[in-house]
């Protein structure tokens, strides 16, 4: 059994490649929630009240495309984060529901930067100490 790779090393765990990670699924989310919600706000009620598709042909296909990157960016994002299959699937579905894609890009953050992102009890900042702290370490 080979032990797990560590998040302070380099490789698919590593802080940076879940930081890039997160940003993209966080964009990703942000606009394909946009997307939903145009289509079913706007697009649905012209097509359907006001006979006239053209929200729905334009911007239909664009949503489906970008769900797609969704997907990708979430299976992504939880591959690194190793999370589980359950937790991995309503990621990707909250996609589907206007206004959840939102709710679950704030839970996510949240649950990857305290769990995978957040320093490990004990350990030493990564910056340089400066002014007054630096002066009086080096004596």
């Amino acid at each position: 059994m080979t032990p797990a790779p560590s998040r302070t090393a380099g490789g698919r765990s590593a802080a940076p490649a879940v930081r890039a990670a997160l940003l993209r699924y966080r964009v990703i989310a942000y606009v394909v929630g946009v997307g939903l919600i145009l289509l079913v706000c706007v697009g649905m009620p012209l097509k359907y009240a006001g006979d006239n598709d053209a929200v729905v042909a334009t911007v239909g296909p664009i949503h489906g495309v970008l769900y797609v990157v969704y997907l990708a960016c979430a299976f992504d994002l939880a591959s690194r984060c190793r999370l589980s299959l359950p937790r991995t699937i309503l990621i990707m579905l909250a996609g589907t529901i206007p206004f959840l894609s939102f709710v679950a890009e704030r839970w996510v953050s949240a649950l990857v930067r305290r769990e995978h992102l957040a320093e490990p009890a004990g350990a030493k900042p990564a910056r340089p100490a400066t002014g007054e702290a630096a002066e009086a370490s080096a004596r």
